[in-house]
Formats: C-alpha cells, structure tokens, sequence
C-alpha cells in the first residue's frame, strides 16, 4: 500500500485535515502525519494518530528515532508530499531550504513529488515575500493547490481559506498519476552546447545554457522514468536521480548517445550540436600569427538523421532553434529526419530561448498539428512537450 505523507503546520484549518486523511484512506492510502511543533499546540497529534493509526512524527530528536535517520528512512518509502495546511512560515523554510524540524527536513530529503495547499490571512498571503516564496518552490516543481476566497479565522473576508479537502484529495491524486505515468520507459535526453575546439583554449561553439534540456530530463524523472542525461559544458547541477553523461564535442556527443540510444524508449534532442568543427587541431596554442587569414571550418556529424534512420519504434524529438520562418524550417527537419515531435522557437530575442529561463515554443506533429504555447517558463514548458509526448503514445 502507497504511503502519503501528510505535512500539518500551524493554521487554524488544520482540522481539514482530518478529512483529508479520511479521503486517502477510502482511496486505499496509508497516510503519515507530520506535524510542526507549533501545530500541535493546536491541535492534539492523538487526534491524527487515531485517525491515521501511524504515530505522529513531530521531533526528529526523539530517542526511538536514534536507530535510524527517520525523516531519510521515510522519504524513500513516501509516494506523495502533501503539506496541507501550509503557513506563509513553512513555505517561506521550503523555499529557502531551512530545515529545522521534522517537516523542513523531510521537505528536504523527499524526492517524491511535492504539493502545498497554502491557508493564511489575506494580508500574508498576498504579501510579496510569500507569493516570491511560492513563485520559487513552483520553479523547482512543487505544485500547489491555490486557496479560496472565504471567511478566515480572524474574521476578515478575503484570499487565503485552505481549499476545499475533496479538491486537494483530487490534486493529490492526480499528481500521483502524472508521478507514474512514465515508470518503465527510458527517457534519453542531450542538453547544452558542445565546444569544438581549435587548440587546447579557443573553441567554437553557441548560446545554450542547456536549462530546456535539464528541465525535461528532471520533469521526466518526476514521471517515474529512468533518465539518461547527456550534456555539453554548462553550470548547472545535474537533477538528482539521472545517469549523468558528460561530454564537450560533437563527436563526443554522438559516441555517447550511440552507447545509450539502444535503451531508450523516448529521445529528446534538446542539444545546441554545433553544426561546424575546425578541419585541424592543435594540441598546442596556436600563434596569432601562425593562424593565417582563413580557418578551414568543416560540417559536424548530424546525430539526430543518423538516429532517425534507426529508431524503429523509438519516439524521437527534435529542437528546432530557428531565427526566421520557425514553423516552416521546423516541418522541413521534421520531414528530413522521420522525427515524432518537433519543439521550434524562436531565438533571436533576449527574453526567451538562449540564456533564458523562459521559452515560447511550436510543438508540431507529423500530420501536421502545431501547439503555440505562450511565454513560459521553461519546467512550464517541459511539462507540456512531455504532456503531448504521453498523449501520442496514448
């Protein structure tokens, strides 16, 4: 049976939670309290505890947990995170990774998915700190069910009354779907730009930051995939969880995707491949003026037609990074290359694409069905390339 764990922190609507567990339970679900101290002033843990029939973990201090690092042991046996209700006070600790009690370090060793219903006074939760708290967990792919506007606990009307229990129970729900929808399959992706290089310092290569690639390799993990990740030179961490695969060239990227592409299931080509190399290379510095007046420059290997060419029923995705006639130049690549999905934007704006958090992108499919999303950010967006992927294949 599926364990979900249940975060209660210090609203005067934590009694909703109650019905909450009541919900899972009907639904066939172990439910684990965790409450924050302030929380249990409150309300009594025996109440959950009776509910729940699992004790209530408040202390992580206590002495039954010193065989074992409890909040740890947990969260590799946890299906769901649901913080319900959740203060402006735990959110702000999630955000800025405070871990201080049993809930913040169970938040920080948890790699199952994450959804917070917020409950606080209008004020508070409107205020800029807390909506720039909220707005940051989101970026890190913590979901959240909004609240209602209602009558609050300090008899004011406005924004901030926890959501109804059946409509969190529904999220929650749907989070654990979307959370194993990809279990099984193998999710190849290639991210960030790759170096061609003339000698030992000066290289060629592009704008990528490689954040669309790492995006949807960590969106992909959130599905239950196993994910192999193959990336150019970037500074970001590599999501936890993945088969991380380094490499700088072209040539290095396709010896790479070769070794893992027999084990995938879905690739998704979201590299910057740097379409030309240097015809020589010095294993030394070059002279400035032993370089001459031309650089003979010749054609990279083109990974993705090679890999079209035996895919077999491999889904198969490209990234059309285009400056002018994005749609039209992204069907030619996608008729070129037998691909499933083609994801084309536009790069020659500074506020989405190279460099950027943010994207708008076309996803266009082979009988010729094109999705324009707006400005999004770029989680945003793997979510929805993966949405349509998960829909093709049904």
């Amino acid at each position: 049976m599926e364990i979900i764990v249940l975060g209660v922190s210090s609203s005067i609507s934590l009694y909703k939670a109650c019905e909450i567990i009541r919900g899972f339970q009907e639904k066939k679900f172990q439910v684990q309290v965790i409450m924050t101290k302030n929380a249990t002033r409150l309300i009594s843990p025996l109440l959950f505890s009776s509910l729940s029939g699992k004790k209530v973990l408040v202390n992580p201090f206590e002495e039954e947990y010193s065989e074992k690092i409890a909040h740890v042991t947990l969260a590799k046996e946890a299906s769901l995170l649901l913080v319900a209700p959740a203060t402006a006070n735990i959110i702000g600790k999630f955000a800025s990774g405070v871990a201080d009690d049993f809930l913040s370090t169970f938040y920080m060793a948890a790699e199952c998915p994450k959804l917070i219903a917020p409950a606080m006074n209008e004020v508070m939760y409107l205020h800029k700190q807390t909506q720039q708290n909220i707005q940051k967990l989101q970026a890190a792919g913590v979901k959240f069910v909004e609240p209602e506007r209602g009558y609050l606990a300090c008899e004011d009307e406005g924004w901030g009354r926890l959501a109804a229990p059946e409509k969190i129970i529904k999220e929650s729900l749907s989070l654990l779907v979307k959370s194993k929808s990809l279990k099984g399959k193998t999710v190849l992706v290639t991210a960030g730009p790759t170096r061609e290089f003339l000698d030992p310092v000066r290289f060629l290569t592009n704008r990528s930051s490689g954040k669309m690639g790492y995006e949807l390799a960590e969106e992909a993990l959130r599905r239950g995939a196993e994910v192999i990740l193959i990336s150019g030179p970037t500074h970001i961490f590599p999501p936890l969880g993945a088969k991380f695969r380094k490499i700088q060239t072209a040539q290095e990227m396709e010896k790479e995707v070769g070794k893992n592409f027999a084990r995938a299931d879905i690739v998704l080509m979201a590299a910057a491949v740097s379409d030309f190399r240097f015809a020589r290379i010095s294993s030394q510095k070059t002279k400035k003026d032993k370089l001459g007046e031309k650089i003979e420059i010749i054609p990279t290997s083109d990974i993705l037609e090679k890999l079209s060419r035996k895919k077999g029923k491999k889904f198969l995705v490209g990234f059309a990074a285009e400056t002018e006639k994005v749609v039209k130049n992204a069907l030619m690549k996608m008729q070129k290359k037998n691909l499933d999905l083609v994801v084309a934007n536009n790069v020659s704006g500074e506020e989405i694409g190279f460099e950027s958090d943010f994207n708008q992108v076309s996803l266009i499919t082979p009988e010729g069905e094109t999705i324009h999303t707006e400005k999004k950010s770029k989680l945003e967006i793997s979510r929805i390339i993966l949405d349509k992927i998960e829909e093709i294949l049904g």
